[in-house]
């Protein structure tokens, strides 16, 4: 070697070229002393020069691996590219132009064509982790090391293309095949060691059960199209292993690495996120991501998490659920019910929390029970049933699962564990995010309300995909919605109880008026039942209604119409009342004469005799009034201005009538020589008839007059006895809440509701 360099020195137009390897690696003990002594003569004669700088390494790696066309190489030694070779580059270097914000900076966009043109088929990425990280590895070769990885990547993706397995446009860094048992070991050689063997093939691939395949396997067509999971987890692997300095992957470098043209750049979060739940030897802080040898906590919670038992879940959901519908007002809670007695019936709102065990996939038959328990009340019929709203889970199974995840990260929490800073830091954010999981999965589950509609039966209403953001509670979000539908309201107008006055009443008790919003599926549901003082009040004042409570004499009293009312001297109770403006004007008018009855109505007389008749006056409301003065006349026979009647000679029947002003009464007169027998009176019955009795058909229209002019004459007497027959033949049928209300109204009457139907 020193003839040779003398040679060279001496002659004219020869250079000499001696190469030497830049790494040492393959180098004996007897190698390093040989290059020292050629170094040192070569150092005397000639001058050092670096024949492959940073700069030309992607382009001898890409001569040295690929066989181009002679003609496609320019007069500078680098290839030329295809024309759509250029456009997949410039589709490339266009994304991350979109994406400048999300990439690191050290990348430059303003040359990111140039970039991507210089390393096709490569994607950047791939060689620059190289000389970012790890070419300062002791035992990595810079350029032997990648020409023997990139080989073997590159001789994968041509099989799998090939195949129609894979067609990238690029060589990728997240398509490197880790998979393959030779690529594995080639990069276990320039790390130096195979300790991270488990960790690869637990979380990335190589098993059918690697976390990152799986994961691919069970998510959204666009990630598993794309082998979201596995891709971002090999970036990883490449980021986070090579440096001395920085051995982690932040997410910008990630976003860069797996850069491609149809990438949604939101995808690559939700992978990271996946992949931080279920890898067992993936560790993150800040944002930056590595895999390490030791396991990290989502081993120790897999293993917590299936020695959960079901009831300390049972115990978790069960305190979860009332978490999210807490107390308010106007509405009682009942959770989790077995018996409809364990329901109370009283005017109130109440929702009713079914088990997540009857929910509407788990339990086929929860309408049927809900029906039922709606209308019962134990043994007997429920009156207040249209107080009841069923809030029913979807399904048991996602709250149950989110529950099983808190348990095992409270029971990690509670070992004493040696765990370092980024352990337990990582364990306070997975307790917290798994406790905001249950809860937002709880507001998603419960999205079904069963109520009773207006036609008597129950209806589901699906309150979509509720979250904790959407109201401050589960109960109020139910009300909000029900508001927005009628089924609720905060209060009602005194028209609206005008317009749905119950026919067969001319009073309707405060109580009653009440009891039918929460009773009565046509009425809408009151958040506050004290509601309903502030309507009647407001319906006295603007003469819609009148409040009056009854006296012993028939009348009413207190009678406030048309005068300002205080909604606190309304007494809800069936003493007190509440009547129309048409009936009240008539209590507000004077009394005047409306009716004239003659006694006796009947008389039997021998010509000749005499019999006195005497005049009652009676008012538009039934009550006595004073009659002026009378005009008497009669068919047969002669009769007084005082009322005193003489019968004449002539038998027969005749008609004695009164008149005053344009009211007159009449009674019948007979006269005979031989009167017909009467029936004799018992002695103690002082000439009075011991019984009245009556028979026939009163219209539904004459009913509250039958009432008022017949039956109130005996009602105060104590001795008034009913036997009542109902027979109603709609055209239409009878509906079922029709026979729910008659019932419900029998019931607050203290009668029987045994009522029959064919």
């Amino acid at each position: 070697m020193q003839s040779l360099s003398e040679t060279a020195r001496g002659l004219k137009n020869v250079v000499l070229v001696v190469s030497i390897p830049a790494s040492e690696l393959s180098y004996t003990d007897k190698d390093e002393a040989d290059q020292q002594r050629f170094k040192n003569m070569l150092d005397r004669l000639g001058k050092a020069l670096l024949m492959s700088a940073e700069a030309e390494t992607s382009e001898i790696i890409r001569r040295r691996l690929f066989e181009w066309d002679p003609r496609t190489v320019g007069q500078n030694g680098k290839v030329l590219l295809t024309r759509n070779a250029i456009s997949v580059c410039s589709e490339y270097a266009d994304w991350t132009a979109d994406h400048r914000q999300q990439i690191p900076q050290w990348f430059s966009i303003d040359h990111a064509r140039k970039t991507f043109e210089s390393t096709y088929p490569f994607h950047p990425a791939v060689l620059s982790v190289f000389e970012r990280k790890w070419q300062g590895m002791p035992r990595f070769q810079q350029t032997r090391g990648i020409l023997r990885l990139l080989a073997l990547w590159v001789s994968d993706a041509y099989h799998k293309g090939f195949k129609g397995a894979q067609e990238d446009p690029i060589i990728g860094l997240g398509s490197a095949p880790l998979e393959d048992p030779a690529f594995r070991a080639a990069v276990f050689e320039q790390l130096g060691e195979a300790k991270l063997e488990g960790a690869l093939t637990t979380d990335i691939c190589g098993k059918k059960e690697s976390h990152a395949i799986r994961l691919d396997a069970e998510a959204v067509d666009t990630i598993k199209k794309a082998r979201l999971h596995k891709k971002v987890a090999t970036v990883i692997f490449f980021e986070s292993n090579g440096g001395q300095t920085r051995n982690e992957a932040s997410v910008p470098e990630i976003r860069l690495d797996i850069a491609e043209p149809e990438l949604d750049i939101g995808n690559v979060e939700t992978a990271l996120e996946a992949l931080t739940d279920a890898c067992y030897y993936l560790t993150t802080e800040r944002n930056q991501y590595r895999f390490r040898l030791k396991e990290n906590l989502n081993k120790r919670f897999a293993d917590r998490r299936a020695n959960v038992k079901d009831e300390d879940i049972e115990t978790r959901l069960q305190e979860e659920i009332q978490k999210v519908f807490p107390a308010t007002e106007g509405v009682e809670r009942v959770f989790f019910p077995d018996k409809s007695g364990q329901i109370p019936d009283r005017p109130v709102i109440s929702f009713i929390i079914m088990s997540p065990d009857q929910s509407i996939q788990d339990a086929p038959g929860i309408e049927q029970i809900i029906e039922t328990m709606t209308r019962e009340y134990g043994k007997s019929a429920r009156t207040y049933k249209s107080a009841l709203i069923w809030v029913v889970a979807e399904s048991a199974g996602p709250i149950r699962d989110e529950a099983r995840k808190l348990i095992a990260w409270k029971d990690i929490d509670d070992e004493e564990l040696n765990l370092d800073d980024a352990q337990t830091r990582q364990l306070d954010k997975n307790i917290k995010k798994a406790r905001s999981a249950l809860k937002e999965t709880v507001w998603r589950t419960y999205k079904n309300v069963m109520l009773l509609g207006k036609d008597n039966k129950i209806h589901t209403i699906d309150l979509g995909l509720p979250t904790s953001s959407s109201a401050e509670s589960m109960c109020k979000f139910i009300l909000l919605t029900l508001r927005q539908t009628n089924d609720v309201e905060k209060d009602v107008s005194p028209r609206f109880l005008v317009r749905n006055w119950p026919p067969a009443f001319i009073e309707w008790s405060a109580r009653s008026v009440r009891d039918a919003f929460f009773a009565s599926p046509q009425f809408p549901r009151l958040l506050n039942a004290e509601a309903v003082k502030d309507t009647i009040a407001r319906g006295v004042s603007e003469g819609h209604l009148a409040y009056v409570g009854k006296s012993p004499d028939g009348g009413y009293s207190p009678f406030v119409y048309k005068k300002p009312l205080d909604s606190l001297d309304v007494e809800i109770s069936e003493d007190m009342f509440i009547i129309i403006s048409e009936e009240a004007e008539k209590h507000v008018k004077p009394p005047e004469l409306a009716k004239i009855i003659v006694a006796p109505s009947q008389t039997q007389l021998k010509p000749g005799a005499k019999q006195t008749f005497t005049v009652r006056g009676i008012d538009q409301l039934g009550r006595d009034i004073e009659t002026k003065i009378v005009e008497w006349s009669a068919t047969g026979g002669e009769i007084g201005h005082n009322g005193v009647f003489k019968a004449a000679e002539d038998e027969g029947n005749f008609i004695v009538s009164a008149k005053v002003g344009k009211i007159s009464g009449a009674a019948d007169v007979q006269i005979s020589k031989e009167p017909k027998p009467r029936h004799p009176e018992p002695p103690d019955a002082q000439g009075k008839p011991q019984r009245l009795i009556w028979s026939g058909e009163v219209t539904p229209q004459k009913w509250m007059n039958f009432y008022t002019k017949v039956l109130t004459k005996f009602v105060k007497s104590g001795c008034l006895k009913l036997n009542v027959s109902i027979e109603a033949s709609p055209k239409d049928g009878v509906a079922d809440h029709q026979v729910e209300e008659t019932k419900v109204a029998l019931r607050e009457l203290g009668l029987n509701d045994n009522v029959h139907t064919d």
